[in-house]
């Protein structure tokens, strides 16, 4: 009975149900976990750190494509843009050393986002813009890396 109402409370209040859940494990009353929508909320943060990863590194892959195909118009806004991302990837992969092999898997993900912020914000033709990534992932995280 007690499983409904854990259930119930993830359907009614989100962070009720989550701290609920703290409190059972804290206490090891395994018997009373709402295990389902718990695996289902793990697995969840696990996707979430990946996208948040896809994410960065394609405004981090966008900022570099406006740097180098429209240079006449580079801003501190850009070159701090591209700081940031760098800087937000490197603590986001320190904090979660398994992300590291996708940052390869995820790079064209990533490309595909990057190129479509580029073509949005520079309204360049997307025919400009290389069709595949002209960066290495090892470039992209170094911060002496601006592509001319």
């Amino acid at each position: 009975m007690e499983i409904v109402s854990s259930s119930h409370l993830y359907e009614t209040d989100f962070y009720a149900w989550t701290q609920e859940q703290v409190s059972l494990l804290k206490t090891q009353q395994w018997d009373r976990l709402d295990r389902l929508n718990l695996i289902e909320e793990i697995e969840t943060l696990g996707r979430k750190e990946r996208q948040e990863l896809r994410n960065r590194l394609g405004v981090l892959l966008g900022h570099l494509l406006k740097w180098q195909f429209q240079s006449e118009k580079r801003t501190n806004s850009w070159l701090g843009t591209i700081r940031e991302q760098r800087i937000q990837i490197k603590l986001l992969l320190q904090d979660s050393p398994s992300l590291k092999p996708y940052l390869s898997q995820g790079f064209l993900d990533a490309y595909e986002l990057g190129l479509a912020l580029a073509i949005k914000e520079t309204q360049l033709d997307e025919k400009v813009f290389p069709e595949v990534c002209p960066y290495l992932p090892e470039e992209v995280m170094n911060p002496e890396f601006f592509p001319n």
